[in-house]
């Protein structure tokens, strides 16, 4: 069963629950994927998928930030309820020290060296790693392994 057809189940299943919260983001993130669908008239593949939940799931901690800043607990609370439905599609993410080592591979293929070769390892680390590791800590591991 494709991640797309989870999804869709999942919000069968919270609409017999009766669960609102977790079929208001469900029906969110399915909207986001039609959406995506409709735009470029593909069909979105696992992949795809899990790019537009990151996405999704960076929004909701961009959120979570500019909420708590603002004093607004009650919204920090929704976010934080949305932000844990959309988690539970993602893969298991690679700890830092996989990520590292996953970098270093890369950067050893490519032959890079220095961070002029940021964009070259960064393209070809974002296609491997995507879904299966945050993006902001993987850049970092870029940078910390072009910088020795």
């Amino acid at each position: 069963m494709s991640l797309k057809d989870q999804i869709t189940e999942d919000m069968k299943t919270a609409m017999r629950a009766k669960d609102s919260a977790r079929l208001l983001t469900i029906r969110g993130l399915l909207a986001a994927l039609k959406q995506k669908e409709v735009d470029e008239r593909v069909v979105l593949d696992d992949a795809a998928v899990i790019a537009i939940i990151d996405k999704l799931i960076k929004q909701r901690r961009d959120s979570i930030t500019q909420f708590t800043a603002g004093n607004r607990p009650d919204l920090v609370e929704k976010e934080t309820a949305e932000l844990g439905v959309l988690e539970t599609y993602l893969p298991q993410r690679l700890s830092a020290d996989e990520v590292a080592a996953e970098v270093a591979k890369i950067v050893a293929s490519l032959g890079a060296s220095g961070p002029g070769d940021m964009g070259k390892v960064m393209g070809a680390v974002k296609t491997a790693l995507a879904g299966k590791a945050d993006m902001g800590a993987v850049s970092a591991a870029v940078k910390q392994a072009l910088s020795r």
